[in-house]
């Protein structure tokens, strides 16, 4: 099994446009929390999909925040941790959703 290989990476997310700047670990949009299906495993950049993946849900753990994202092109369901330069309005945002799904 191939490690984890960090590449700093740049990119405009594909959903908000907006220009983010990677750190080596950086897997999804910190304004609007959306990523890109690109690695089979982290940092691999070898799934051939490429759909983008919608935060669906968000999970508190001991020190921080995990984002679920689904692939709207295949369904894949993969969770990420949160980042520190993550909008915290966002992740708050995405918590009123998955609750108000959850009364309905």
């Amino acid at each position: 099994m191939k490690q984890f290989s960090r590449h700093k990476e740049d990119f405009v997310c594909e959903h908000c446009g907006e220009k983010v700047t990677g750190s080596g670990y950086t897997n999804h949009c910190p304004k609007c929390l959306w990523s890109k299906h690109v690695d089979i495993m982290p940092g691999d950049r070898a799934e051939e999909c490429r759909g983008l993946m919608k935060p669906v849900g968000v999970e508190q753990v001991r020190d921080g925040y995990i984002i679920i994202h689904q692939c709207e092109k295949c369904g894949v369901i993969k969770r990420n941790k949160t980042a520190d330069n993550d909008s915290f309005e966002a992740i708050l945002a995405l918590a009123k959703e998955q609750v108000n799904k959850l009364k309905h």
